[in-house]
């Protein structure tokens, strides 16, 4: 009996041997894909933010709900298709909590109850927004017999359903102008839910005449358009996927998923529309009076993005302050992707706002969350969110100057306490930390002066050195759990996830990567922030879900590009290697445009040469302008209608190199591993 049990003894031991190798030390680990509650560090920091704020301060939500005037009691949007592209009812889960759950850092908890106040609202008589219907708001300034529009939102689904609201309560009034104040589509892509195309004005009259025309005009900043398309276009295709992770696409609305974004709920996923602009508003106090409404203009270029403006209407002593104050920390720098902006020429864009219009101002609203009343409270509003971006400039340029590298800089700098306690300037979307790695890529770019790191290896070839060096991989995630459970989430993502890029089939790493980086986003007062991280641990625990994101639909949007805009992106989709040894010259003639290129196709490099003409080009095509799409799409039958001159095949050549991603859809590339 004894020889019976010691030889079952002995198999199991074997068995659990050879079933904790097959398995690694997930099991042992008690590792799995489950989403997790808040772990008793992340409670304790969530919990110690009570202490740092003043949450029986109210005014911001108090603000967000003042002058409602109706909201339906279910908000959910469907296109045509019945897909839903917006959704409020989503976030009804706030409603059962008293204070902010575990999983949620209470102050982004607040953001985001505010966030959920929507319905369309009074900001004075004569000014209406709807707001929550759609990441920015559907502003409507009512003239002598119609609505002037401030950027009617991102989809064309959402501002209808605004405009319904609108209409329903305030009457049935012809649009007069649309006014957007800067060029990014959650500001301009429902422009064809207000309007029709062919209600639009001739860009060509001047805007007395564009006004007497009884067509719509479509007012921008200075160098709308060109940004419009090409930030969506050059590098489309990472921002999409990157914004994934920024805007939670991936993520499902509730206290272990996603919250608000600091300037709204998130994007809409409906119908995208675009329209070219036919007036371009071009210098600081500029005005114009539309339908008895006198409005001056102030620039703002090069703040929250490249084109922007303030708009000041005296009659209301109203100021409309675009995207430059949004009732929280804006970017220098977006998480998806952008050129970083300037936080000391944003700080003196709203002193210029103070000095021109300080004295008068009795509210400022914006295109983002709600309204401030009152001329004091206006005042340190502007102020106090000047301060803000000066300082992060300031204060990085300080360490800079000091010797402190980049990643140095964000884990040393804080506002100061008086700033950092204000509702209105919290890091709800952007973050100190990582706005002041702004500063420092726009001041010093990205080398930090080590020559290490002047040409670092691969990150997977660096993270097998690692694994190497490290040795047994499942002593070093037993270590990485230990870390874990004394609450160090930074550390033991960063070891993990090195562990994950040498190793993309280790299930115990990408496991406990995943619940590190959980912590973290149920710790962040940034909804990017939280957004990320949470999208992370999604995909290491179930693979790559770039497909299953809700996709918006385009209308009409790339063929507003330019020929210059359409060359330079063929240079970027062009396959290189392909072309290395090729050296030829394309004569192109736009017939709709009246415009001529020269295209010189130089190992693998594309060279444009503007209003120029090749003598012994190898090849000539003259068509109209969107007739490029054809070589940009590869499109053989319709480049086959091309009259073309010289050696066709080069044009073949051309379009058959246009394959390092797809012009349409998405480029589903992974993130968080190899």
């Amino acid at each position: 009996m004894k020889r019976i049990l010691a030889t079952l003894l002995t198999l199991m031991l074997v068995f659990s041997c050879a079933y904790a190798e097959e398995n690694g030390p997930t099991d042992e680990l008690g590792l799995t894909t489950d989403a997790k509650p808040a772990s008793g560090y992340t409670v304790e920091v969530n919990s110690s933010v009570y202490s740092l704020l003043d949450f029986e301060d109210t005014s911001e939500y108090d603000n967000a709900v003042r002058g409602l005037i109706d909201a339906p009691e279910v908000l959910e949007l469907k296109d045509a298709d019945g897909k839903v592209v917006w959704s409020q009812a989503a976030y009804s889960f706030l409603n059962d909590y008293e204070k902010a759950p575990d999983t949620v850092n209470p102050s982004l908890w607040e953001n985001t109850r505010n966030n959920h106040a929507y319905g369309l609202f009074e900001v004075c008589e004569g000014i209406y927004q709807v707001r929550g219907y759609d990441m920015s708001n559907l502003t409507v300034v009512k003239g002598d017999t119609g609505w002037i529009l401030f950027d009617p939102l991102m989809s064309i689904e959402c501002s209808q359903a605004a405009m319904q609201l609108i209409e329903k309560n305030l009457g049935s009034y012809p649009v007069k102008a649309v006014i957007i104040s800067h060029p990014h589509a959650d500001h301009f892509g429902g422009i064809l839910g207000v309007m029709k195309e062919e209600d639009a004005a001739d860009a060509s009259l001047s805007i007395e005449e564009q006004l007497a025309s009884g067509k719509i005009p479509v007012i921008v900043p200075e160098g709308f358009a060109e940004h419009a398309i090409a930030e969506n276009v050059y590098a489309g295709k990472a921002m999409t996927r990157r914004a994934n992770y920024q805007y939670g696409v991936l993520l499902t609305p509730g206290v272990t998923g996603k919250m608000a974004q600091g300037i709204g709920m998130g994007q809409s996923t409906g119908t995208v529309s675009y329209l070219a602009p036919t007036y371009e508003i071009k210098t600081t106090g500029e005005t114009l009076v539309i339908d008895g409404i006198k409005m001056e203009f102030q620039m703002t270029p090069g703040t929250e993005a490249p084109a922007e403006m303030n708009t000041w209407f005296p009659q209301f002593k109203a100021l409309w302050v675009a995207e430059n104050c949004t009732g929280t920390l804006h970017n220098l720098y977006t998480l998806r992707g952008a050129q970083v902006r300037d936080g000391a020429a944003w700080a003196g864009y709203i002193t210029e706002a103070v000095t021109r219009y300080g004295a008068e101002v009795e509210v400022a609203f914006q295109s983002h969350n709600w309204p401030h009343w009152g001329n004091q409270v206006v005042n340190e509003y502007l102020v106090n969110t000047a301060a803000v971006y000066k300082f992060i400039n300031d204060q990085t340029l300080t360490y800079i100057n000091q010797g402190y590298t980049s990643d140095e800089i964000s884990n040393m700098i804080e506002l100061p306490e008086a700033l950092a306690k204000n509702w209105y300037t919290r890091q709800y979307y952007g973050t100190v930390a990582h706005n002041s790695k702004a500063v420092y890529q726009k001041y010093m770019g990205w080398y930090d002066a080590n020559p290490v790191s002047l040409n670092p290896l691969m990150p997977s070839e660096s993270a097998k050195k690692w694994v190497e060096y490290l040795g047994d991989m499942d002593a070093v995630l037993r270590m990485a759990k230990a870390d874990f459970d004394k609450g160090e989430y930074q550390w033991v993502a960063e070891i993990t996830n090195t562990i994950v890029y040498a190793d993309p089939t280790n299930e115990a790493a990408r496991l406990l990567c995943a619940d590190a980086l959980e912590q973290l986003g149920y710790q962040a007062e940034s909804g990017p922030w939280r957004n990320a991280y949470l999208t992370a641990a999604l995909e290491l625990r179930y693979g790559n879900q770039a497909m299953n994101a809700a996709q918006t639909k385009s209308s009409g949007f790339v063929l507003q590009m330019t020929a210059e805009m359409m060359f330079d992106y063929m240079g970027i989709l062009m396959d290189k290697d392909a072309l290395a040894d090729k050296d030829f010259t394309i004569n192109v003639t736009l017939t709709d445009v009246n415009e001529q290129h020269v295209l010189h196709v130089k190992n693998g490099v594309l060279l444009v040469y503007e209003d120029a003409q090749h003598t012994n080009a190898d090849v000539s095509l003259t068509c109209p302008k969107n007739a490029l799409f054809y070589i940009l799409t590869n499109n053989q039958q319709g480049l086959a209608a091309i009259p073309m001159q010289g050696s066709a095949e080069l044009i073949t050549l051309l379009a058959q190199s246009m394959n390092q991603f797809p012009v349409q859809g998405i480029v589903p590339f992974n993130i968080v591993e190899p």
